[in-house]
């Protein structure tokens, strides 16, 4: 007669946390093989008809058997290391990889490449490219950003983000802004159609046929935008754009305005229609952020949807595929929600402020502004 296996004895925690290891979708699969085991051997199945159950050698089980007897669940997590190829390269030479990435430039250049790394590293450029989708660097690609250096960019930014956030009662809130120097560029040849297994191509080339400015105002509440195009963007066309707002909402609805602090916003003429006109309420964004201003995402779409991959004979053509765009828009509007706080957003740039000045003095990038802006 065999020797019979003696039955494991397992508290109910024990149960309790090998059927959760079971459960989870995380846990390993031999993990979960030898939790399988310790249960079996629990409930006093032999060693033969474990094996049989679970497709494994009666060896295999009877010593899982024994070591979790011995040692207790937790070794059932203990995972031998692979018999496959061994890493080339030790921790020491892969963190002076990444430290090169991060703090050196390759000499007469401003970012790194893979083939440039691996040959400073001595190398091969798959080790790099490996290297750097592990740790998530991307050497070639930067991201633009701007920190206000407005005195008043808490009061500016409080006074907007609460008008997004608790909208006043019996008022609109329009977001205005004027998108300059619309180029109207035509392609020297036809592009070819988008087909299966290509994309649509256009030439790299390009013929300026005149510009357009786009006067808009998006509707905080349900998104809709009212447009005007305008030859120039002086204070005489913002003033023609703000009688159009005033015949478009009845005369009892107070209209806040949010607003840049681009110059033509703020001449003594437009200062002076404001006044005589109480129900225009504005609200000036901090200076270099534009991103505080709603309509500039829908900028965006207009842009990326009707602009950037269009060509345009004319002006009055490009006129018409704006307009065109406005009416489709306002057909089905999306709304733009704020949801960030004013706390949130100052942790985000005192964060950043704190970056910027751990940097040496002279290290800084040339400056630039899309708008005179005061």
């Amino acid at each position: 007669m065999p020797k019979s296996a003696m039955v494991l004895s397992l508290s109910e925690e024990d149960h309790q946390q090998l059927g959760a290891w079971l459960r989870a979708s995380s846990t390993p699969q031999q993990v979960a093989l030898r939790s399988r085991i310790a249960l079996a051997a629990a409930l006093g199945q032999q060693d033969l008809e474990i094996g049989a159950q679970l497709k494994v050698n009666r060896h295999t089980v009877a010593l899982w058997r024994k070591r979790v007897a011995r040692e207790g669940i937790g070794c059932v997590w203990e995972i031998a290391p692979g018999r496959g190829r061994k890493a080339r390269y030790d921790q020491t030479k892969r963190d002076v990889i990444i430290q090169a990435t991060l703090e050196t430039k390759p000499q007469g250049m401003t970012q790194w490449s893979c083939r440039l790394m691996a040959k400073a590293q001595g190398v091969s450029k798959n080790t790099i490219n490996r290297l750097w989708e592990l740790h998530n660097l991307k050497p070639h690609l930067e991201r633009t950003f701007k920190l206000s250096r407005d005195p008043k960019f808490l009061q500016k930014l409080t006074d907007v983000v609460g008008l997004y956030l608790n909208p006043p009662q019996k008022a609109v809130v329009l977001c205005v802004d004027e998108k300059s120097q619309i180029q109207a560029l035509d392609r020297t040849q036809p592009g070819l159609p988008l087909k299966k297994g290509r994309c649509g191509t256009m030439t790299h080339d390009y013929k300026r046929n005149g510009t357009t400015t786009l006067f808009a105002a998006l509707n905080l509440l349900d998104g809709k935008v009212i447009g005007q195009c305008v030859p120039r963007h002086r204070h005489q066309e913002f003033l023609k754009f703000l009688r159009r707002l005033d015949r478009e909402f009845p005369r009892e609805v107070t209209l806040h305005l949010v607003l840049d602090n681009y110059g033509t916003h703020k001449t003594p003429e437009v200062q002076c229609w404001l006044a005589a006109h109480r129900r225009f309420v504005t609200h000036f964004i901090p200076t270099s952020s534009s991103w505080v201003n709603l309509v500039e995402r829908w900028f965006r779409e207009l842009t990326q949807k009707a602009i950037r991959h269009g060509a345009f004979v004319s002006v009055s053509d490009l006129i018409e595929a704006i307009e065109a765009f406005l009416a489709a828009w306002n057909q089905d509007p999306k709304p733009f929600v704020w949801t960030a706080k004013v706390e949130e957003i100052m942790e985000k740039i005192a964060r950043a402020r704190a970056k910027l000045e751990a940097i040496k003095p002279g290290c800084t990038q040339p400056r630039g502004r899309r708008k005179n802006e005061e």
